[in-house]
């Protein structure tokens, strides 16, 4: 496993909410290549619960979102936006059992679109929630015009 650095927590001002170290609020995610897959281990803290232990589907939702774009960033080698995010609750995700894993993965690639499937497994390795995220790609030279993306060699740690 190969863990992928993040070149916009250079940047001044970056606060990603997903993403960026420097947001209070945020989920501070990072991501680590292993096959054709992106991973991410991350610890779900209490402020981040919708019942009572219970991880929020919206903050579920916002992770599944953030590592199916950076799926987008490796895989593709662009940027892109969110143009269509469906999630599958199956089982609830406790915010007191410890370290959860999500597992991203390039079902599809095209001109302007990705299909990213994504699952989210709660700290006994069970399945809790699955997603499918559709993305709007932009150009290379878009990508590093508007958003700074530079290539995925600027991934790598």
């Amino acid at each position: 496993m190969r863990k992928l650095s993040n070149p916009y927590n250079r940047m001044s001002g970056f606060s990603c909410f997903g993403c960026g170290v420097s947001n209070p609020c945020g989920l501070r995610m990072e991501f680590w290549e292993e096959g054709d897959d992106l991973i991410c281990f991350w610890d779900p803290q209490d402020h981040f619960q919708g019942y009572n232990n219970i991880l929020h589907g919206g903050i579920q939702a916002a992770l599944i979102d953030e590592i199916a774009s950076w799926v987008v960033f490796w895989r593709i080698n662009t940027a892109g936006v969110t143009s269509r995010l469906h999630i599958t609750y199956k089982n609830p995700v406790y915010t007191n059992q410890g370290q959860i894993r999500l597992k991203a993965r390039l079902l599809q690639g095209r001109k302007r679109m990705a299909t990213i499937a994504v699952e989210l497994f709660n700290a006994n390795d069970e399945l809790c929630t699955t997603g499918e995220a559709v993305y709007y790609l932009f150009s290379r030279s878009e990508s590093e015009e508007r958003f700074g993306f530079r290539g995925k060699e600027d991934l790598r740690e």
